[in-house]
């Protein structure tokens, strides 16, 4: 499932633009972002940025593989 989310901009007087994007709570709580954390967007494509992370918080949950039968 998708969040839609709004693009904003921000007018300043100086002629210096700001655009921001706003995670979901969902999102942001699901990827245990923290406040002030630094993340790196990547242009993919003109339809996909990419958020890269360069420290990643440990999952809190295992996941043991299991082997499939041959």
């Amino acid at each position: 499932m998708g969040y839609p989310t709004k693009v904003q901009l921000i007018k300043r007087q100086r002629g210096v633009d700001q655009w921001y994007i706003n995670f979901p709570t969902a999102v942001a709580e699901a990827m245990d972002f923290t406040k002030g954390e630094v993340v790196h967007w990547h242009i993919e494509d003109k339809a996909n940025l990419v958020l890269h992370r360069t420290t990643v918080p440990p999952s809190p949950v295992t996941v043991k593989k299991k082997k499939r039968p041959s």
